[in-house]
């Protein structure tokens, strides 16, 4: 699938709906037209929730919302009591690394089908409807499995990224990434890449602290201009302001990090300001360890143990008393860049870094807490859900997720708590809807414990 080459940040997008049947049942889907009523309905563009919504689905589409007693369900139409519950869109995490991570296990080995497809149902049970593999797909694999993928999350990909040779992504992903030295090789190598269609391009412009050299911005500037010419967008890891400032002269649509080296400047902003469309994933879960002050609350919840082991959890867990105190400085700016970034309206989507280095196998859990961090960043917990909705599915070119509205797809979360109050109740999860469809959560649970 192509990505299209303009960001609609703007757009109403959508999510979805379905049904309160036990999620012990296999997954079915909607059928019928069915109507929804009573729920506390956050649409997910930041505007005020529907306290007592009622919606149509027709199969897998919203057709209708509207409040509960104005609008009129067509005859026969099924009815499903949602009152006490609130539903918000899906999730989408626009920056992830699947398929190195099985276990406790970090190793290529593990980048098989069956691991891609496993790791698709975890962030779908944890609520996400679709991620961008960023740049660390192997081969022709990642191209097959989005092509045949019909449950879990939608699976979008960057195939193969670029860097200097031997500078890419950390062991064991880094010789996943095009090692370049000539504008005619890294073009070359865009052309190999564009026949595969990817979903984005994902450049590494990032010395990782002096010990890798970075991609030259003779190369990534002909990697921007070749990956244009065929209608894709470039997403650039970079950790330094003067590189951010850099890329966007050379035309980068996005940045798959925000910067951590100094405070964002007026002169940024400024450039932001000109171009409207560039966006940022934060991937505050990545640096955890060092914004968390201790062992966070959320390590105590049922939640991680429906798909992680007693071995994966201490592992997460003992993390949080490894942050140095340059660590933390570092966290501290990062936030504060955030808050800035957000101030200034320029988009921010939802990304991890899930399967990478800092990312660990907490794939769709990370993306729940993802959420908590950038509340912790300054965003209010509205902002953090439009982050994660609407802004993510509009930097990845999905036009059917998003929002709750008609004619979007039903991909929706039922939620036991409001998290516009706080926004930790997103991970009390009731149902989640993908594609039309009811998940059945008790048997991925099952299969993973």
């Amino acid at each position: 699938m192509r990505v299209r080459s303009t960001i609609l940040i703007g757009a109403v997008v959508v999510a979805a709906v379905g049904t309160l049947s036990a999620i012990a049942q296999p997954p079915r889907a909607l059928g019928a037209i069915t109507v929804f009523e009573g729920a506390r309905l956050i649409v997910g563009d930041g505007s005020r929730p529907i306290e007592s919504s009622a919606f149509l689905v027709d199969h897998d589409r919203i057709t209708r919302i509207g409040a509960k007693g104005d609008l009129q369900a067509p005859r026969g139409a099924r009815r499903v009591d949602l009152s006490g519950k609130t539903v918000m869109p899906a999730l989408v995490d626009a920056h992830v690394h699947l398929g190195y991570r099985n276990g406790l296990t970090f190793t290529a080995d593990n980048y098989t089908r069956e691991n891609l497809l496993d790791e698709l149902d975890r962030f779908a049970y944890y609520g996400v409807a679709a991620i961008l593999e960023a740049g660390t797909g192997r081969g022709t694999l990642p191209f097959q499995v989005r092509g045949e993928a019909r449950s879990g999350a939608r699976y979008l990909t960057a195939g193969r990224g670029f860097a200097m040779p031997n500078a890419g992504p950390g062991v064991p992903m880094r010789d996943a990434a095009y090692g370049v030295t000539t504008e005619a090789e890294a073009r070359r190598d865009v052309q190999e890449l564009a026949a595969r269609k990817p979903d984005f391009i994902k450049i590494w412009v990032d010395d990782r602290n002096g010990t890798v050299e970075k991609l030259k911005p003779n190369l990534y500037r002909a990697i921007i201009d070749e990956a244009h010419a065929d209608h894709i967008r470039v997403m650039a890891h970079i950790a330094s302001l003067d590189d951010a400032k850099d890329l966007l002269r050379a035309g980068i649509d996005g940045f798959g990090h925000a910067v951590r080296d100094r405070d964002i400047d007026d002169e940024l902003l400024a450039m932001l300001r000109q171009r409207r469309d560039v966006f940022f994933v934060v991937t505050l879960w990545g640096e955890r360890n060092a914004i968390y002050d201790e062992k966070p609350a959320w390590l105590s919840e049922p939640i991680l143990r429906d798909t992680l082991s007693s071995g994966e959890i201490a592992q997460l867990a003992d993390g949080f008393s490894r942050a140095t105190p340059p660590q933390r400085e570092s966290a501290r700016r990062l936030l504060k860049n955030v808050a800035t970034l957000s101030a200034a309206g320029v988009p921010l989507g939802l990304g991890t870094d899930t399967g990478g280095v800092t990312g660990g196998g907490y794939f769709g859990l990370a993306s729940q807490i993802e959420l908590e961090l950038l509340v912790k960043a300054g965003l209010t917990p509205a902002q953090t859900i439009v982050a994660a909705t609407r802004t993510s599915a509009s930097i990845l070119g999905l036009d059917t997720l998003g929002t709750v509205a008609p004619g979007k797809s039903a991909d929706f979360l039922v939620l036991d708590g409001n998290p516009l109050d706080d926004i930790r109740q997103t991970r009390r999860i009731a149902a989640v809807y993908l594609r039309g469809t009811e998940l059945s959560r008790s048997v991925l649970k099952a299969k993973w414990q």
